[in-house]
């Protein structure tokens, strides 16, 4: 059991791995294991480079399907956390898109209370928000306060809050935008290169 668990260590974190591109395969380079009047020898040479080919192959294949075990990490295994969850698959939307619905159907998973729509809310976009219930008038406000702007997935985002938030509920977006007085700190070419949705979201 130690030496497959060596093995396996050994191969998964090689220095010899390419890591530059995971998902490239890269042969091992097993002749330097054996002894050395193996050195030289064709018939080995070729059996080695094609046992090193193989076991790269391995190699990254084992670190592909591990990675589809992690939402920030998965890939062609979407489809499959999608089917889980109960949400439609897509495969047109782009990686990012679908992994934002994925984590916001997970942390919206049980009783509905503000800290769950605000967790659900913060995964479309990528900063902090604050859920603010308006009493006596069946409301709440969905304000992100660390991201300006409009997040990028709100079509998204609105199906989930449809899907978990109770149904006598209404609600609304506020958004964040930049200070008139912060844009008048900027120089004029730089404000001047710029579109009005550009500048409503400069940091």
């Amino acid at each position: 059991m130690s030496y497959s668990y060596s093995l396996y260590s050994s191969l998964l974190y090689s220095a010899e791995t390419n890591t530059a591109d995971p998902g490239a395969t890269e042969a091992l380079d097993l002749m330097h294991y054996l002894p050395d009047y193996y050195q030289g020898i064709q018939e080995m040479e070729e059996l080695q480079a094609i046992l090193g080919t193989e076991i790269g192959g391995l190699q990254t294949g084992a670190i592909d399907v591990l990675n589809q075990a992690f939402v920030e990490t998965a890939t062609w295994s979407l489809g499959r956390w999608e089917l889980e969850l109960g949400l439609s698959s897509d495969p047109s939307k782009s990686p990012v898109s679908r992994r934002e619905m994925i984590k916001a159907k997970l942390r919206g998973s049980g009783t509905t209370t503000p800290e769950m729509i605000q967790r659900t809310a913060s995964a479309f976009s990528g900063g902090d928000v604050e859920v603010i219930e308006v009493p006596g008038k069946y409301n709440f406000e969905i304000r992100f306060v660390g991201t300006l702007g409009i997040p990028p997935n709100m079509a998204g985002l609105i199906q989930i809050i449809e899907e978990i938030k109770p149904a006598h509920l209404a609600y609304e977006f506020v958004y964040s935008y930049t200070w008139w007085a912060t844009l008048q700190l900027i120089h004029w070419n730089t404000a001047h290169a710029k579109t009005w949705n550009e500048l409503r979201t400069y940091k």
